[in-house]
Parts: C-alpha cells; sequence; structure tokens
C-alpha cells in the first residue's frame, strides 16, 4: 500500500478549489441564425436544453445538407461549407432530444433510401453478373486459336464498357467510425457526409482516436475539413484517391470526455480542434418547469425538416463519377467582402502579443474563414439557387465567428487541466455528490467510485491532490470504520453548500 500523503495545515478559509472556475460565456446570438433562428427557438422551446446545444445541432445538420453544392470564396481561395462543431454538456441536458428533433429529416431520407437501396443492389447483382459472364466469353474467345473471333471479341471487349457501378450506399451520417471505416463509407456511398454522435465520448475515447490512430485520425479529418483530395496507400490495396469529398461533424460530449481532447497536444499543435465550433452553454438542470410548449414551435421544427428534406432531395454536382462531388463557386457580394475584410483585420490586430486573442491564434487565425463558411451554410439553406452571399448573411456569419471565438478563449484555460488534476476533481465530486459517508477509505473508492479509479495504482496521485487542497484529511491508522480498523482511510471535507 502507498504511504499515506502528508495532509497541509487545514485553514479557516476551507478546501481550495482544483480546477480554475470557468467564468461563464455570453449568450449564444440566436438572432445570428438568420434562416435557422425559428427552428432552433423552436428545438429549444419543446426541449427546454440550452439554446446553444440547439443551435449547434442546427448549424451542423444545416452544413451537412448543403455542403455537396458549393464551395464559398473566402478572402484566400474557395472554400467547403463543412463545419465541424462540438458541443460540451452534462448528462441530462438533453442533447439527444435536440438532435433527434433537427436530425429527424435525416434519419427519414435515409430510412427511404435503404428501402430502395436492397432493390437496386439486387438489380445490379444480377446486371454485373451477367457483365462478368460476357467478359469471360469474350476474354475466351480473344485467346483463342480462331483469329476471325478473336479480332470480334477484342471489338466486343471495348464497346462492354466498365463493370456497372453499384447504388449508392444509403447512409448520410455515422456516429463512431475510424478514419479508414469512413472512407469505406466514401468508397461505396455518397460523397457528402456527417459524423454526429450525440455521446461523442465513444469517438474521443475510441479506436479512432487512440493513442496509435489519433495522429492518422487529425490528419485525415483535417484535410476533409480542408477539402483536400485524401490519399491513402496501403501494401495490399495500393493506392486510392478520395476528391470531390465533403465532410460535416457534430460531437456531443460531456465534460469529463471532452476536457482530454481539450488538453491533448496533438489536437491543439495540428490544429484540429481550431476547426471546430466549440461552445459549452450554461446549464438549464434544475430550471425546466415549464409544461408543453407552444405550436408554433412544432410548426418552426416541421417546416425545418420540410426543408431539410427538399434539400436532400436535390442531385449534388457531381462530374462523371456521382461519388466526386464538383460543387459551384458561391462568391461574395462586394458589401459581405468588405465585411470580412474589416472582420479579419480586426481579429488579426487581437493576435499581437498581448492582445486579447494571443493565446488562442489557432482558432482567431481561422475565424474570418469560420465566418464566411457560416455565411454561405445560412445562404443556401435560404436558397440553392442564391448568386452570391450578401452582407447580411455576412453579418450573421461574423456575429458567429465572434461568439465561437470567445468561447474557444473562454474554454481555453479548462482544456489545460492535466489529466491527473481531471481524476482529481472527478474523485472529489463523487465524494460530495454520490458517497453516503463522511470517510472513505481506497477500497472503497475502487469498489464504488468513478470507474476511471477503480485501480489501486491509479488512486494515489488523485488522494494526494485532494489531501493538499484539502478536501480530504488523512485519518490515524488503526482508525475503525463500519466495523473494521483502516490502514489507511479520509475524513471527507465537504463544502458548506454540498447537498
Amino acid at each position: 500500500m502507498n504511504a499515506m500523503p502528508e495532509p497541509i495545515p487545514f485553514t479557516s478559509e476551507g478546501p481550495q478549489p482544483l480546477l480554475r472556475e470557468i467564468p461563464p460565456g455570453e449568450a449564444y446570438p440566436v438572432h445570428a441564425l438568420g434562416p435557422l433562428q425559428a427552428a432552433v427557438e423552436g428545438v429549444q422551446d419543446i426541449s427546454q436544453a440550452p439554446v446553444g446545444i440547439a443551435a449547434q445541432s442546427a448549424l451542423s445538420v444545416a452544413s451537412l445538407a448543403v455542403q455537396g453544392f458549393a464551395d464559398v470564396e473566402t478572402l484566400g481561395g474557395d472554400a467547403p461549407l463543412s463545419l465541424f462543431c462540438l458541443t460540451i454538456a452534462e448528462s441530462g441536458e438533453r442533447k439527444s432530444t435536440c438532435d433527434r428533433l433537427l436530425m429527424r429529416g435525416i434519419r427519414v431520407h435515409e430510412r427511404d433510401l435503404a428501402a430502395g437501396y436492397r432493390d437496386a443492389f439486387a438489380e445490379h447483382e444480377v446486371a454485373r453478373k451477367i457483365w462478368a459472364g460476357k467478359r469471360k466469353r469474350m476474354l475466351a474467345e480473344a485467346a483463342g486459336g480462331d483469329k476471325t473471333k478473336a479480332v470480334g471479341a477484342q471489338a466486343d471487349l471495348r464497346a462492354l464498357g466498365p463493370e456497372p457501378l453499384p447504388p449508392l450506399f444509403p447512409n448520410v451520417t455515422a456516429q463512431e467510425p475510424t478514419f479508414e471505416g469512413l472512407l469505406k463509407l466514401y468508397q461505396i456511398g455518397r460523397p457528402a457526409l456527417g459524423l454526429f454522435s450525440d455521446e461523442a465520448g465513444g469517438f474521443i475515447g475510441g479506436h479512432a482516436m487512440n493513442s496509435d490512430n489519433r495522429l492518422k485520425t487529425i490528419a485525415g479529418l483535417s484535410q476533409l475539413w480542408n477539402g483536400d483530395t485524401v490519399n491513402r496507400i496501403r501494401s495490399g490495396d495500393g493506392a486510392t484517391d478520395y476528391p470531390g469529398r465533403r465532410l460535416a461533424m457534430h460531437l456531443m460530449a460531456q465534460p469529463v470526455a471532452a476536457r482530454p481532447l481539450m488538453a491533448d497536444p496533438q489536437a491543439s499543435g495540428q490544429g484540429f480542434l481550431a476547426r471546430f465550433l466549440i461552445t459549452e452553454p450554461p446549464s438549464l438542470i434544475g430550471t425546466r418547469l415549464r409544461r408543453g410548449h407552444g405550436a408554433a414551435s412544432e410548426a418552426a421544427v416541421s417546416a425545418f425538416t420540410a426543408r431539410l428534406a427538399e434539400i436532400l432531395a436535390t442531385p449534388m454536382p457531381t462530374g462523371d463519377n456521382p461519388q466526386e462531388l464538383a460543387p459551384l463557386r458561391l462568391p461574395l457580394s462586394l458589401g459581405a467582402k468588405e465585411l470580412l475584410w474589416r472582420f479579419y483585420e480586426a481579429v488579426e490586430q487581437a493576435q499581437a502579443a498581448g492582445g486579447p486573442m494571443e493565446h488562442v491564434r489557432a482558432y482567431a487565425s481561422k475565424a474570418a474563414e469560420q465566418a464566411v463558411r457560416i455565411a454561405g451554410v445560412l445562404t443556401l439553406w435560404g436558397s440553392l439557387d442564391a448568386p452570391e452571399v450578401v452582407p447580411q448573411a455576412m453579418g450573421w456569419g461574423i456575429t458567429m465567428a465572434q461568439f465561437y471565438l470567445v468561447e474557444a478563449r473562454r474554454l481555453a484555460e479548462a482544456g489545460l487541466v492535466s489529466e491527473e488534476t481531471a481524476k482529481a476533481e472527478r474523485l472529489r465530486q463523487w465524494l460530495v455528490g454520490s458517497w453516503g459517508h463522511d470517510d472513505v477509505t481506497p477500497r472503497e473508492i475502487v469498489q464504488s467510485g468513478p470507474n476511471a479509479l477503480r485501480d489501486g495504482k491509479a488512486l494515489h496521485a488523485p488522494l494526494s491532490m485532494l489531501v493538499k487542497a484539502g478536501h480530504l484529511v488523512p485519518l490515524e491508522p488503526g482508525t475503525v470504520i463500519r466495523g473494521g480498523a483502516r490502514r489507511e482511510a479520509y475524513r471527507i471535507v465537504r463544502p458548506i453548500n454540498a447537498v
């Protein structure tokens, strides 16, 4: 057993916080959602979830719907309309409810496609076998001794054409794929996909983001956000290119799952996190006491679903290959470009040494592009035939980008928490909120505590931190607790306002 940590003198000030309190964020600028505002307010009214959660769902779904149709003009070339969103909220904040209401049109579309896919794939199999049989016969004749038949077979082979293409796989979204799995979906499915998860801890802590795969996944997803052609070279499969693909993403995660990602030097150092629109809305748990909701809210959500269905039913621009997009160009009007330049200049100056955005330069350097991407998404959601981004839409995009940039700065310090500090805070919360005694032993923590701490070796550092911060006081060896003398035990120092 590890030696007990030495306590520090207990002061009248009480236990010291392990984590610096994150200041409250600004109110979500729902008015800047333009054509999405009514649906977001409707979902918030129905679910009573924080409006930021509903807004993230709406923005990401809209991006998924329109990203295949156009690339938008920026100050440094054209960019996809793909948005990556990360929503941080505790369990019980009704993340799934918001996502379900706004993803309803996606799920109906996938279900309808799946019904037709089975029949279309069966027909394809018949056509493929007929094609393969003809080709086999022609190859045999071409290699035979009859020169007349050989010449005719060679001409027939050239006229036969390529193998019939199978119907596109019906999935529009994936929840927890590896990057290789995502590429396989691009091989057989539509060229514009979404990675959506309302419990993204499984993705963040899963195979795709483990130590062996994290860098590969981060690099690949970043390429898709950029709109680059993804290349894969494998000894068994050879070289494969994936041009003309688009990916929208929305990860909803609890703070305990999101904090390690925010603190990951690879995720931040590669600029991966800076590609996300991140928010952690203030909790509404304990205040959701209203009964029912208005009919106008149901109507607004239904209108959103109808518009989503309309866009999903519209063929995306492709070339000869239906799996490679050929997006149109969505230019900026002169007024919109002037607004974007002013925003860019203000953010650039704020990144200077001593400036308010000095410590979040990765996010700030992409703020102007995020603004124009959001403006483009809102523009095409209003009309796929829109000829350009107008100043009103650019104003919406800038307001939204400003909000997310301030959120990034607010949440940046939370991402700097070490893994051991995060474990100690998790243990403190469990002791105060879930453990029913005023004292505790390491054995009891291993048996009943948080899953991440059900290992005696993992307990020493968190216990030491809690002792040093005054949340635990070591008891004398041999103290009798729950009928037994304990070699190691601690008295819990509860805050005055603890329930």
